[in-house]
């Protein structure tokens, strides 16, 4: 397996195909890079070079009992950056890896990264505060900590439905798919896996969004059940100064997967430079 050491001793596992512009794609909770393989699959067909990591805590990657915080995972991403030696990379993250994302930008700059990508991603902030009245209250994540810490494997299991919109009425379920989510989310602890509920929740991105200056797709399902997209896309695409913002209209918090060859496209043409943003 390909793994780089960082520096509390933790190591990081990735995945690093092909050649030609690095992509490299951050995975929501509680997954792993496996998570991306429609889209590493497509775009190192298409000549890039792709590039996803298991965050700490996560799939291969050391289960970490300390450091599962945002700032811990984006100095471990710069590190695998730096290892790998990226230059005009462009960032995707999904959901909890949109906000790594961020987090990397605001706190490391831009100067190994052209573009990024933001999908059913947690900025700026998910949880209800004075200043963030659209948020969802604290108990919505106490409740998914306790579900998690009484039967993470049900609870994983139980959590597919909404994550990919199979709980809507004609919705087609599928059932490998809901088994590869469950897979992922087993392979790593419980312990950062709990603690990463608190970093998706909790951490306030505004700050970060506003000094990403290179551009940012934003795409999100205006029927995500998991990042409801009124206090994340829609307020995280005003903040970017260099936002250009997709609605989906019917689309899940899952949708690289259940509607790849759309997203794919779409993605596609935003790093060939032909994105146009949604009516």
């Amino acid at each position: 397996m390909s793994t780089i050491t960082v520096k509390d001793g933790t190591k990081i596992y990735f995945k690093d195909w092909g050649s030609g512009q690095p992509i490299f794609f951050s995975h929501g909770w509680p997954l792993t890079a496996d998570d991306w393989d429609g889209q590493m699959l497509f775009f190192g067909q298409q000549g890039y070079r792709v590039i996803a990591h298991d965050r700490r805590g996560h799939g291969r990657s050391s289960q970490t009992w300390d450091g599962n915080d945002m700032d811990t995972y984006a100095d471990d991403l710069a590190q695998v950056f730096e290892a790998l030696d990226l230059q005009n990379a462009i960032m995707v993250g999904h959901s909890t890896g949109g906000g790594e994302v961020t987090r990397y930008l605001g706190r490391q700059g831009s100067k190994r990264v052209a573009k990024a990508v933001l999908i059913s991603a947690i900025p700026p902030l998910m949880l209800k505060t004075e200043k963030n009245p659209g948020g969802l209250p604290l108990s919505v994540f106490d409740g998914l900590r306790a579900q998690l810490a009484a039967n993470r494997p049900q609870f994983y299991r139980d959590i597919t439905l909404p994550f990919y919109g199979y709980n809507r009425p004609g919705a087609k379920s599928s059932e490998g798919i809901r088994e590869h989510w469950w897979l992922q989310g087993m392979m790593g602890g419980i312990k950062p896996h709990y603690d990463c509920i608190k970093v998706f929740s909790e951490t306030d991105l505004t700050e970060d969004l506003k000094k990403i200056e290179i551009p940012v797709l934003v795409m999100h399902g205006d029927d995500d059940q998991i990042v409801p997209i009124g206090a994340s896309a829609l307020l995280s695409s005003k903040i970017l100064k260099n936002a250009t913002l997709k609605v989906y209209p019917g689309f899940p918090h899952g949708m690289p997967r259940t509607n790849a060859d759309q997203i794919n496209a779409d993605l596609l043409a935003f790093f060939k430079g032909t994105a146009k943003a949604a009516a």
